[in-house]
């Protein structure tokens, strides 16, 4: 048995603000010398297009910080999505945020193994070439053979 800590970390979210926290916590992981692996489910096998067209929502996230006060209604018109992914991107980079795109190229040159949902690919008729380089493929009992022996597991 090795004396390296684990982290395991399961992504199911596909959106812009859910794409930061798996990336962020598995580059830091994998710095800290920690073997680490993430496991994409569900909406969260967007995150590995190699062509990423992440959106954010606040009408998902009722505590998303917004710049005034926005009544519901005014969310769901057409367009503000938009303007909502245009602004946060602008926040993120105007405070030295690395971007999803170069979080995930920092966790493949980390060696943080990335694991798409076999079952989940099925399910929706993905096209795994539509996926980066560098992932595998596995269902759940793949990810628990590795989440059962990590130190730390989150669900993100």
């Amino acid at each position: 048995m090795s004396d390296q800590k684990k982290l395991a970390i399961i992504a199911t979210k596909g959106t812009l603000d859910w794409a930061y926290p798996p990336f962020i916590l598995a580059s830091t992981a994998a710095a800290l010398g920690y073997e680490t692996q993430i496991f994409f489910t569900f909406y969260g096998l967007k995150l590995l297009d190699k062509k990423l067209d992440l959106q954010v929502t606040s009408l998902g996230n009722p505590g998303m910080p917004m710049p005034m006060p926005m009544p519901v209604l005014v969310q769901a018109l057409p367009g503000m999505q938009s303007m909502m992914t245009s602004m946060m991107k602008q926040k993120m980079k105007s405070k030295g945020v690395a971007s999803v795109e170069d979080l995930r190229d920092l966790c493949l040159e980390a060696e943080v193994k990335m694991v798409a949902c076999q079952m989940t690919v099925d399910l929706f008729e993905m096209d795994p070439k539509n996926f980066i380089d560098g992932i595998e493929f596995g269902g759940a009992a793949t990810f628990f053979e590795f989440a059962g022996e990590s130190d730390i597991c989150l669900y993100v």
